[in-house]
């Protein structure tokens, strides 16, 4: 996690469309050129003409001076009296397409989970065991809670025990590696595996509250202090410049390594992935920071020799079976340059690629470079303090994610999509879940229920289908059954034509579950009257400010 710019998602049903522009407005599609002439304005953006078509252009694509208002009716834009107020009520009809061919294929097609990191808020309220309880019910229960079920787990490499410059209450992350020693040409230390308890706490709890669905990956933000060049684990001097020692490649594989062994052998977890790297290619990382661990590691050799490292560290110990992914990139493009710079070992030793998404466009790029490398690919994290909607009070940071989740899936088609935190207030004061230690309780806010929109609803080894349109879709193979989710950001109803026409039979009934509104006085997961298909589909008024999840049964495909 680190300062970061994020990208302002384009929804169609929202009405809100960014300069990527890459879904529809009303049923149009955006235009193509930045230089197409300007026709007419309304309060979204901009509209214009291609190939004798409409199509609309985003504000900040558009000119600085507003030209002549439009409103948006039912069959195509057009000019009206700059005069005469706009409609501020315009109807919107969207239609909403599945396809086969924008089912993703990763991991053979089956979505493996939704989840979050425990670093750091874990580290933060594992003290106490009543919170690790409350939150792991929250946020892993499938019945009391989001039903979460990956975990990446935060091996910290420690910093030095004389520093004292990483201030913030839950980032400090201790390390498990003790007495350290290095002769010139080894490194040696030994391991204090009581360490780290209160994160540990908080993962031994959230394990059984969905046992048969957990996966674990460990992750590092950095080597511990000893073998790092500043002597700092929160970065270099130079935050360009690499921090891990050039003689320290193996001894970091073996710490992770070692790490990975104590958790299978005394604790009984086992971990499916790790990852030695974290945003390694950025100069977030400096020395003496006050925030996190950060480790630069240079694209290409570096990157390349310590996962290679890692390999054979892990196979070492007899875990063969142990995933490595990487390489963990803040920025979707930087990830795609990355990979690219690997060796051929090291790419032959990633079964898995993980990005995060803070900033970059190229998704559909990355997406395609991971199915030509067959190898799988994760949304591995990715959070932010953004409120979207209109006039959308408390439902602001849940529509927010709920874009965020849709527009990574549609255009990623990862296996897995995994929240930075849920519980964080050094982001956004609004939005977020908040432990409140002086009353021993989480408090959980709309947010909280916006996810669960979708993690409750869209389960593991379902396969995920893009839209058209603001709107994802899983199709359980085995059940027979679609779900589908979609977001409204309008301070409108929308009516949403949901065409399933490529699907070969579809039921008669369709389950409703709403999150709309306040805490007190809105819906969270409300169950509303089912609605009737009319056979090859399903039309569906969305409310404003809202996140609607719709379950489909005997759906054949």
């Amino acid at each position: 996690m680190k300062a970061y710019t994020v990208l302002l998602l384009s929804v169609a049903l929202t009405a809100k469309v960014s300069a990527e522009c890459y879904t529809y407005l009303y049923g149009y599609s955006c235009c193509k050129d930045t230089s197409t002439e300007i026709l007419g304005s309304d309060e979204e953006g901009f509209w214009g003409k291609e190939n004798g078509e409409w199509c609309f252009i985003p504000k900040n694509q558009g000119e600085s001076t507003e030209p002549t208002i439009t409103t948006q009716p039912s069959s195509e834009p057009t000019t009206q009296n700059p005069q005469e107020p706009p409609n501020q009520n315009p109807e919107i009809y969207v239609t909403v397409q599945f396809k086969k061919e924008n089912a993703s294929i990763f991991n053979d097609g089956r979505f493996e989970g939704f989840g979050t990191s425990f670093c750091w808020w874990a580290n933060r309220l594992g003290y106490s065991d009543s919170l690790a309880e409350q939150s792991a019910t929250a946020f892993y229960d499938k019945n009391d809670g989001l039903g979460l079920n990956i975990i990446r787990y935060n091996i910290g490499g420690g910093d030095n025990p004389e520093h004292d410059h990483i201030t913030r209450t839950d980032s400090n992350m201790p390390g498990y590696a003790i007495n350290p020693n290095y002769d010139g040409t080894q490194y040696t230390w030994d391991y204090d595996w009581s360490s780290d308890f209160n994160q540990r706490n908080v993962l031994l709890k959230s394990l059984p509250k969905n046992k048969e669905e957990i996966i674990v990956e460990a992750f590092s933000n950095s080597p511990p202090y000893f073998m790092t060049n500043s002597g700092c684990s929160t970065g270099n001097i130079d935050a360009w410049d690499d921090n891990l020692k050039d003689d320290a490649y193996p001894a970091f594989a073996k710490y992770l390594a070692d790490v990975a062994e104590h958790f299978k052998t005394e604790w009984n977890v086992t971990f499916q992935s790790i990852t030695p790297l974290n945003e390694p290619y950025t100069n977030y990382w400096g020395a003496y920071n006050y925030k996190q661990e950060g480790c630069h590691f240079d694209q290409g050799d570096s990157q390349s020799n310590i996962i290679v490292e890692l390999r054979k560290a892990i196979d070492e110990r007899g875990l063969t079976d142990m995933q490595i992914s990487g390489t963990d990139e803040s920025n979707i493009d930087t990830q795609i340059n990355s990979f690219k710079k690997l060796s051929a070992e090291a790419k032959n030793a990633i079964t898995r690629i993980d990005t995060h998404t803070y900033s970059g466009s190229k998704r559909n790029e990355l997406r395609k470079l991971a199915e030509e490398a067959h190898k799988n690919l994760w949304m591995s994290e990715v959070d932010g303090g953004n409120m979207e909607g209109t006039n959308p009070g408390e439902m602001g940071a849940a529509l927010w994610l709920a874009n965020r989740i849709i527009f990574d899936l549609s255009e990623l088609r990862a296996s897995a999509w995994v929240l930075w935190q849920v519980i964080d207030n050094h982001i956004s004061k609004e939005g977020y879940n908040v432990a409140d230690h002086d009353n021993d309780r989480i408090i959980l806010t709309q947010k909280y229920y916006g996810y669960g929109q979708f993690t409750r609803y869209i389960r593991p080894g379902y396969t995920i289908i893009a839209s058209n349109n603001n709107a994802i879709a899983a199709y359980d193979r085995e059940g027979k059954k679609l779900v589908i989710v979609t977001a409204n950001n309008y301070g409108s109803d929308v009516t949403v034509d949901f065409d399933l026409s490529d699907f070969s039979s579809v039921g008669s009934e369709i389950k409703v579950i709403r999150t709309s509104g306040s805490l007190t006085e809105g819906e969270q997961w409300a169950e509303l009257s089912p609605l009737t298909t009319y056979g090859t589909g399903f039309k569906a008024e969305v409310k404003a400010n809202s996140i609607t999840t719709y379950i489909i049964e005997e759906v054949e495909w």
